[in-house]
């Protein structure tokens, strides 16, 4: 895929993300639970690989962050997932390996890495198990919205497109 390709599909995923969250978010005390950050994850493990993938979550954290609607926690999770996510699919091109990828890497390894920020920089007296819970279920739904849109993606053709090498 052409680096302009992927720019672009990244601004894309990342628009949609920083847009979607300042609405689609589902606040747990200190967490906000942000679905379509794991539907674009996934999404970008599969089109774009591990590099944008994570740069697309970090890019979306910090612009959220900056406008006010975001949360410290969102990095470790968001970034983790995607990197986990990409990591696996690109070794075996399986789409439910991403599903699982992001599943495991943000809703345990970034629950726990976010239970641990939380209770040293925000002061949270939350349990692990509050950041378990609310992450894995966040990354469940996400990650099977993306799997359904991935196959609306390939029953109409646009999966292929925004795969295509050369556009």
């Amino acid at each position: 895929m052409k680096h302009t390709h992927k720019i672009s599909l990244s601004g894309v995923l990342i628009a949609l993300g920083v847009v979607s969250g300042s609405i689609l978010y589902i606040p747990i005390g200190v967490i906000k639970a942000f679905p379509v950050q794991h539907m674009i994850n996934v999404l970008s493990a599969i089109l774009l690989g591990p590099f944008y993938a994570v740069t697309n979550a970090f890019l979306i954290s910090l612009i959220r962050n900056m406008t006010g609607v975001g949360s410290l926690l969102a990095f470790p999770g968001s970034m983790i997932g995607a990197l986990i996510a990409s990591l696996l699919y690109k070794k075996w091109g399986k789409l439910g390996l991403a599903f699982l990828g992001e599943w495991i890497g943000t809703g345990i390894i970034g629950g726990v890495v976010a239970s641990l920020m939380a209770q040293e920089l925000l002061g949270s007296t939350a349990g692990m198990s509050v950041f378990l819970t609310s992450f894995l279920a966040s990354s469940f739904v996400g990650a099977s919205i993306a799997v359904v849109l991935y196959g609306v993606l390939m029953k109409t053709g646009l999966m292929a497109s925004l795969k295509r090498e050369n556009l």
